[in-house]
């Protein structure tokens, strides 16, 4: 037996594959193919071949998973840059509408009661941790409602890690809204336990606050217009 296939022989029965061989001998893996496919190598070695294969799958298929995930991302990205795109200026009606269909979806709608009576009485009010959000609704307010900020309350609620003085700091700065208006809420949820990121809500919750029962009715009525729509 020729010296090459010797070693070649000794490798594969140690359960090296065809590509660690030819990596060692620099025999292509035709031949090793050729010399080897009615071997019976042993039961060691052939776990330790089936192994290295497993091993070599799962880092394909991980490879493949970020692969595809990084196009996924790339995909996303390019999708959201292209509808951003879709939002030009925003009119008065338009602005009605969404106002309408925040205050729908997050606004305080339940009629207040006292001994189990209705009130006539009612606040707007509007809760949220997006700044963004929040600067919407006072837009909303100022624009279409006509209500001056200087008439609109807020309520921070803060968790005890947070630096009170900066959170209140950074919603003045979003809303402009007097600070004398301001009030903050400490808070701890019994519902987490404590097992959330304490990040996750890093400036806290708004509420955004005016009294005024008729401009409250009025922003039901849109919402009302805007369910007969469908």
């Amino acid at each position: 037996m020729r010296d090459d296939k010797q070693k070649a022989l000794k490798l594969r029965l140690k359960g090296l594959s065809y590509n660690q061989i030819k990596e060692k001998l620099g025999i292509p893996k035709s031949t090793l193919s050729s010399w080897f496919k009615n071997l019976e190598i042993s039961k060691e070695a052939r776990e330790k071949i089936k192994k290295r294969h497993r091993k070599k799958s799962f880092k394909g298929l991980l490879k493949r998973n970020k692969l595809q995930t990084k196009k996924a991302k790339e995909r996303a990205k390019k999708q959201r840059e292209k509808s951003k795109k879709d939002i030009k200026k925003i009119s008065k009606e338009n602005l009605m509408i969404l106002g309408a269909a925040l205050y729908w979806g997050e606004g305080y709608k339940r009629l207040v009661r006292r001994n189990g009576i209705k009130k006539t009485a009612h606040p707007i009010s509007l809760s949220n941790s997006d700044p963004k959000l929040i600067k919407w609704f006072i837009r909303f307010l100022e624009e279409v409602c006509d209500i001056d900020k200087k008439d609109m309350k807020v309520s921070v609620r803060i968790y005890n890690h947070m630096n009170k003085e900066k959170i209140l700091e950074f919603w003045q700065k979003v809303t402009g809204i007097p600070k004398n208006n301001f009030k903050t809420r400490n808070y701890i949820s019994s519902a987490s336990k404590r097992k959330r990121s304490i990040n996750r809500l890093p400036y806290g919750t708004a509420k955004v606050s005016v009294f005024n029962t008729q401009k409250f009715h009025k922003i039901m009525g849109w919402i009302e217009g805007l369910k007969e729509l469908i």
